[in-house]
């Protein structure tokens, strides 16, 4: 018997969670393609049923999901799509993350302590998913606990050139709220043209999560414009403690810019009262408006989310979309 040959062809299929079904309908506007219809609802015990209502056979598959508060049933729920991804044989599933659940806790601090961004990478290869693509991660080291390709995207070309366009670079100092993200100020500090850099040297209480002791400003702040970068902002207790400390050492103006806004707790209130003249996060997260305050700017991760998932399904280049800087 001869073997029958065909023509294999590629097909982009794109799925979404219901963490933010706003920014998934972006992406798709972008690509230029439907969201896959489905069926997701939750069983009054909590657990949590998805069926796709077309055939995925053969598909190149995205999911999508943000990972926002409560944080684990959108984890689960992401982990059950790929699952049913797998199952219905899907060719190649990328997991979309552009908030990475878990992040923060990279390392052991001390003995007894799980490696919590390390098992995310597990549970989502032992679901299927054979690529992740995250935006901003916490620390790079995380792209290493997947074993597969990880895209990892940056929203501070976003934000920075929103900086730049609305402040200028002139008398600009880019501020790092303490000294882990100087790598990421000097960064910033290209972006904007060479401006210098400072940071907040803070002390911690490790029995006491989100709570800082004290601080002091290392580096030229006075009669500037200082614009405090960071990844996330949850409680917001450390960037209005650097917003005031700023102040008080004579900044002209701050701006805060961060790529995930989680916005747990207080976080709203301290943001509008902190004293900065603006807040820009990127859409990573949904902020529904109940969080929103006057001097928020909340900028669209849409459009590079949606390129970065084009040159993947067209076996692009993922790094050619940061100069050749990622």
């Amino acid at each position: 018997m001869n073997a029958k040959s065909g023509t294999p062809k590629k097909n982009l299929m794109f799925f979404s969670g219901r963490a933010h079904p706003e920014l998934a309908e972006e992406v798709a506007k972008h690509l230029n393609v439907s969201i896959t219809p489905q069926s997701a609802y939750d069983f009054a015990n909590g657990e949590i049923f998805v069926r796709f209502e077309e055939s995925v056979r053969g598909c190149d598959a995205f999911v999508i999901q943000s990972h926002c508060e409560p944080i684990n049933q959108w984890v689960m729920e992401q982990l059950i799509m790929v699952d049913a991804l797998k199952r219905a044989s899907a060719k190649r599933i990328t997991v979309i993350m552009p908030f990475y659940p878990y992040a923060r806790q990279d390392k052991k601090h001390k003995g007894r302590e799980p490696i919590s961004a390390r098992l995310i990478a597990d549970l989502f290869k032992t679901a299927g998913a054979d690529r992740i693509m995250t935006v901003d991660l916490h620390t790079a080291q995380i792209q290493g606990f997947f074993d597969g390709p990880v895209d990892h995207l940056f929203a501070q070309t976003l934000l920075s050139k929103y900086v730049k366009e609305k402040y200028g670079a002139d008398n600009v100092t880019v501020v790092s709220p303490d000294a882990g993200r100087t790598k990421l100020a000097e960064k910033w500090a290209d972006d904007l043209g060479g401006v210098p850099i400072a940071f907040i040297h803070k002390t911690r209480d490790p029995l006491r999560p989100n709570e800082v002791v004290a601080n002091r400003v290392v580096g030229e702040v006075r009669d500037r414009l200082c614009v405090v970068i960071d990844d996330m902002v949850d409680t917001g207790g450390t960037i209005a403690k650097a917003v005031d400390q700023l102040l008080d050492e004579g900044a002209a103006d701050v701006v805060v810019a961060a790529s995930h806004g989680v916005l747990s707790g207080p976080a709203p209130e301290r943001l509008s009262q902190c004293g900065a003249k603006e807040v820009v996060f990127a859409n990573t997260l949904p902020i529904p408006d109940v969080k929103r305050f006057e001097k928020l700017t909340v900028l669209s991760i849409a459009p590079l989310l949606a390129r970065a998932i084009q040159e993947v399904f067209e076996d692009g280049s993922v790094t050619s979309l940061f100069d050749g800087n990622a």
